[in-house]
C-alpha cells in the first residue's frame, strides 16, 4: 500500500482502506457519466475565442459516427461540451473523458483554437451567443445575466432506479453539494482580475434566477410542483433552464449533479463524479431504510454555498450535521466517511482516497492558477498551463 495516499487520512479512514479488498461487488452497479464544458481560446494569446461552430463541425468529422452524442454545441460561441458514456467504472470514465478532451482538441486545432477546461476565462470577454432561436430567446428575457454569461461547469449523471428513488436522493444529498463546488473550484478569475473566489463560476452562474439550492421536494409531486411554479413565473422559459445544483435529467433515469466547476485535471473530474455516485447510493440506502433527510434551511445552504466558492478547500466551510464552520479538509474526510460504504461497494474507494491525497499535494485548479500567475504576472501563461494539463 502507498504510505503517501494515507498520509492525509485519519486513523479510522487508513484502517478502513485496508480492508476493502476483501469487499465484494454488488451484481448491479449504478452508472455514471460527465458533461464537460470547455472553453475556446487563441492558441496565441490564450483569450477566448468565437469558434464554437466550426470546432463542432470538425469534431464530428474526427469521431464520426456517434459524435453528436459525445460533442454539442453550447450557449456561446466560445465553448464547446462532451459528454461521456454512462460507465459503472469510474477509471474507465476518467480515460473516456481524457480521450474526447484530446479528440476535441485536435479537432479544433484544425480549425485554429485550443481547448481548455477552465471555469471562466481569465481576460475581459464580451462573450457571443450561438446562432440559435432559443438563445435570442434567452438573451432578450434575461438582458445582461445573459450575455455575460460564459461559465463552465461539470454535470455529473448518476443513474436512478425510478423518480421517486431520485428526489429522495436529491432531498438527501443537498448539505453535500457544497463542498463538490470547493472540491472543483476552478474559476478564481473574471474580467482580468482575481475576484478573491475561488469558484466564482459559482457567484456568475447563480444570477440565473433558477440556479442554485433547493428546499427539500418531499415527493416526486412535490418536485414537479416546484418547477411547475418556477415556470408560471417566467423565471425559466421551459424545463431546460430549470439550473437547480441537482435535478432529475429530463431526457436520461439519471440524477444529475451540477454544482462544480469544470476541472482541468481529469482526475479530478473523476474523483467528483465517484463522489456523487456515492452520495446518491447513500441516500438511496437511507431512502429506503426510512432515515429522513437533514431539514436545513434554504437560507444555510445559500451561506455553505458561497464560502465553498469563496474559499475552495483553503478555508473553513460549513459543517451541515453540526451547524459550525470546519476547515474544508474536515469536511473531506467527513464525506469519505459518509459514504464509504458506497465507495467500498462501487469499487471505488482506492481510486478516491489517491485522488484525495493528490488534491492536497497539489491544491485546487483555483491555486494552481493562481500559482501560474503569481510566477511572471501574465493570465496568458495561467491559460497556457492550463490548457497542457487539460490534455495530461
Amino acid at each position: 500500500m502507498d504510505r503517501a495516499v494515507q498520509s492525509g487520512l485519519p486513523d479510522d479512514l487508513r484502517h478502513k482502506r485496508v480492508t476493502t479488498m476483501a469487499q465484494t461487488r454488488p451484481v448491479a452497479l449504478r452508472t455514471v457519466g460527465v458533461e464537460e464544458e470547455l472553453m475556446l481560446v487563441d492558441p496565441v494569446d490564450g483569450r477566448p475565442a468565437s469558434a464554437g461552430d466550426s470546432v463542432l463541425e470538425a469534431a464530428q468529422e474526427w469521431l464520426g459516427a456517434g459524435a453528436d452524442h459525445q460533442v454539442e454545441k453550447e450557449f456561446k460561441m466560445e465553448q464547446t461540451e462532451i459528454g461521456s458514456s454512462p460507465t459503472t467504472d469510474i477509471r474507465a470514465l476518467r480515460s473516456e473523458l481524457l480521450n474526447l478532451r484530446r479528440a476535441v482538441a485536435a479537432a479544433a486545432g484544425s480549425t485554429g483554437v485550443h481547448v481548455v477546461a477552465v471555469a471562466t476565462s481569465p481576460f475581459k470577454v464580451r462573450p457571443t451567443a450561438t446562432i440559435d432561436e432559443r438563445y435570442s430567446r434567452m438573451l432578450d428575457m434575461f438582458g445582461i445575466i445573459a450575455r455575460q454569461q460564459l461559465t463552465c461547469g461539470q454535470h455529473i449523471h448518476v443513474s436512478v432506479g425510478s423518480p421517486d428513488e431520485g428526489v429522495a436522493a436529491l432531498d438527501r444529498i443537498r448539505p453535500w453539494l457544497p463542498l463538490l463546488t470547493a472540491i472543483s473550484a476552478n474559476s478564481p478569475y473574471w474580467q482580468g482580475q482575481d475576484t478573491g473566489y475561488a469558484s466564482y463560476r459559482t457567484i456568475a452562474w447563480g444570477q440565473w434566477p433558477t440556479a442554485g439550492p433547493t428546499e427539500a421536494f418531499g415527493d416526486i409531486d412535490g418536485y414537479h410542483g416546484a418547477i411547475k411554479g418556477l415556470l408560471e413565473t417566467g423565471a425559466a422559459m421551459d424545463d431546460g433552464m430549470i439550473y437547480f445544483d441537482a435535478r432529475l435529467s429530463a431526457s436520461y433515469p439519471t440524477l444529475e449533479i451540477r454544482v462544480p466547476d469544470v476541472c482541468t485535471d481529469v482526475g479530478d473530474s473523476a474523483l467528483i463524479a465517484a463522489l456523487a455516485r456515492a452520495l446518491v447510493d447513500t441516500a438511496a440506502t437511507d431512502w429506503h431504510h426510512g432515515r429522513q433527510p437533514d431539514p436545513i434551511r434554504i437560507e444555510v445552504l445559500r451561506g455553505a454555498t458561497w464560502r465553498a466558492a469563496r474559499f475552495g478547500l483553503a478555508g473553513d466551510l460549513l459543517d451541515h450535521r453540526s451547524r459550525e464552520l470546519v476547515p474544508a479538509w474536515a469536511m473531506v474526510d467527513a464525506l469519505v466517511e459518509h459514504v464509504l460504504t458506497a465507495l467500498r461497494a462501487n469499487g471505488d474507494l482506492d481510486f478516491v482516497l489517491e485522488a484525495i491525497a493528490r488534491l492536497r499535494r497539489t491544491g485546487t485548479g483555483a491555486d494552481l492558477q493562481r500559482a501560474e500567475f503569481a510566477r511572471r504576472g501574465l493570465l496568458s501563461d495561467v491559460v497556457q498551463n492550463a490548457a497542457q494539463r487539460t490534455l495530461e
